[in-house]
């Protein structure tokens, strides 16, 4: 007979079975529909960036900091020859006083440098040459006071019938020497006068914490344009410099590329790889006679035609007033002092003139895998490069000094952000700036080569830029509105000065005063100082709704003891915070 009961269990139990699978399909939805949501989440928000291989702090080994430090070293190379290229042969000089030149500012750039990273913002920043004060320099090599130098080189007689004990109109002070007079010299020292006095008002504004009142009405949402347009803003030295000789920049930007995105020992050393491979075959086809017949691509594509080679001196050290006293002039003073603000605001990004170098501190800590630079940090960084300026006007530089844009870049490619590699970079500057010929060597790489080079570091530190926007309310029509009037007018209207500029001598404002029209271009000629205007009159003028700026990320940063991370990175040595600290 069977058992009534056994029938009632099977059927429970088949119950209890097909619950337990209508469960576990139920949890496998759920995991499903769990995973699809884990995959719809956004990046998180990162404060310091990963995937640095080695931060500010932690050294590479010795061969690979070397090897590393050589690279940036080349690097600056671009910089450090252009600049007296553009300027030495408009002021009167030849080759030999080229090579000094050249030798003066790669001396002055290694030991800037060093100062930087050891007493300044400790960051891995370069510092070298910077463009921002190409603008007033060319202004006084244009001035109508050199004009009775009628000889490029020397005369032998001057108008001082307007000269009474030192003093000249309008207020210039000038100390004559017995003998001839050179052009480039009493240029050079009309640059060195305006240096010193522009040098003076930034290592002001620097160390006494000017700089950085200022820095506290930033925000992400301002840093962004700024740090953007500090690596796009030097747009003209990429690109249309790489196509003065095509054939050879275009080749040194595909192995650039090539190089830096192959695994695993390519990439850190892209930039030794690639120059070593197209400087060689730019050697080459200028040995073959390749480039005789076109004087365009006699001064471009040649690795012999900078002429320092045989210009600079076996040995060279680098000492103040080589070129004489300095000569003051009021309306050159102001101009330069304009083009040090600009210069401290675009190296605000690796360290308005101060602009270039703020935007490169940033993007030089965002590379270095550091916290945000405190303003207190960033203001010492700035007074530091107003003294390496001051210093450089008595050396004869012709120009002053901020934080290298393509360096900060360099750090992105590589993903090596340590300080000893920079010192030991700015190690080779040093050794090569006294061994004259030996530094001529690698000076001879020709200019596109470089170019190709900056048309990848100026993209990776605007990209830095880019990465603000993380902290910043992006579905914000206030975000999005001073993010696009900021762009917009940060591209056009430099580029309008610009424009004007280049058709007839001078910008479009037009007063009785030579010096105002230049120190107002020199400002509207800076792509990252008005982007950052802009920026940062809006952030502060709309209507703010709560957290849609980044500005409360921001406040814990703005004072150097909130965030203990700060004494990690930008520590003073030796304990010399106890008697300089850090607001």
């Amino acid at each position: 007979m069977a058992n009534p009961g056994h029938g009632d269990h099977s059927k429970q139990g088949g119950d209890h079975s097909k619950q337990g699978g209508d469960q576990s399909k139920q949890g496998g939805d759920q995991s499903k529909q769990a995973a699809r949501k884990q995959e719809l989440q956004p990046h998180p928000i990162m404060e310091q960036l990963s995937g640095v291989q080695y931060c500010v702090n932690s050294p590479p080994p010795w061969k690979d900091a070397v090897l590393l430090g050589f690279q940036h070293y080349i690097l600056t190379l671009g910089t450090t020859v252009l600049i007296p290229t553009m300027t030495v042969s408009q002021m009167g000089g030849d080759n030999a006083e080229k090579a000094k030149v050249i030798q003066t500012l790669l001396f002055l750039s290694g030991f800037n440098t060093l100062m930087q990273t050891l007493f300044g913002t400790r960051l891995p920043s370069v510092v070298s040459g910077s463009y921002a004060y190409l603008i007033p320099v060319f202004s006084i090599i244009r001035a109508k006071r050199y004009d009775t130098f009628h000889e490029p080189h020397e005369v032998t007689i001057y108008d001082i019938s307007r000269v009474f004990y030192g003093f000249c109109l309008p207020l210039m002070f000038i100390w004559f020497d017995a003998g001839t007079f050179k052009r480039f010299a009493q240029t050079m020292r009309g640059i060195q006068g305006a240096l010193v006095v522009a040098s003076a008002l930034q290592t002001t504004l620097g160390f006494l914490g000017v700089w950085r009142n200022i820095l506290k009405y930033l925000s992400p949402l301002s840093v962004v344009p700024l740090v953007t347009f500090t690596g796009l803003g030097l747009y003209y030295l990429a690109f249309p410099m790489l196509g003065k000789c095509v054939e050879i920049g275009l080749a040194e930007l595909v192995l650039m590329v090539v190089f830096s995105q192959a695994r695993p020992i390519y990439d850190r050393y892209a930039v030794l790889f690639s120059v070593l491979v197209t400087w060689v075959c730019a050697g080459v086809l200028t040995w073959s006679g390749a480039y005789v017949k076109s004087r365009k691509t006699l001064d471009t594509c040649r690795t012999d035609s900078s002429g320092l080679i045989h210009g600079a001196p076996w040995i060279y050290v680098p000492y103040p007033f080589q070129w004489g006293t300095p000569t003051f002039d009021v309306t050159e003073v102001f101009m330069m002092v304009v083009a040090s603000f600009i210069s401290t605001i675009e190296t605000f990004t690796d360290e308005l003139f101060y602009a270039q170098s703020t935007g490169s501190f940033l993007a030089t800590a965002r590379y270095g895998s550091a916290t945000p630079v405190p303003p207190s940090v960033l203001s010492r960084g700035i007074g530091w490069l107003g003294f390496g300026t001051f210093i450089g006007s008595m050396c004869g530089t012709v120009t002053g000094f901020a934080a290298s844009v393509e360096n900060s870049g360099a750090l992105a490619l590589t993903k090596v952000g340590s300080r000893r590699v920079i010192q030991i970079s700015a190690a080779f500057m040093i050794f090569f700036s006294v061994f004259g010929k030996f530094g001529a060597i690698f000076a001879s790489i020709p200019l596109p080569i470089t170019a190709a080079l900056y048309c990848v570091f100026f993209g990776c530190v605007s990209s830095a830029g880019l990465g603000h926007l993380q902290f910043c309310n992006l579905n914000s029509f206030r975000t999005k509105f001073i993010l696009g009037l900021s762009f917009s007018i940060g591209l056009s209207l430099p580029q309008f000065f610009r424009e004007k500029w280049v058709v007839s001598g001078h910008g479009p404002v037009l007063t009785h005063s030579r010096w105002i029209d230049n120190m107002v271009c020199v400002v509207m000629m800076s792509h990252a100082s008005v982007a950052l205007i802009i920026a940062m009159v809006l952030d502060c003028t709309l209507d703010l709704v709560e957290k849609e700026n980044g500005k409360d990320w921001w406040m814990k940063f703005e004072d150097y003891s909130k965030d203990v991370r700060s004494n990690e990175f930008y520590k003073l040595p030796w304990n010399l915070n106890k008697f300089f600290p850090a607001l």
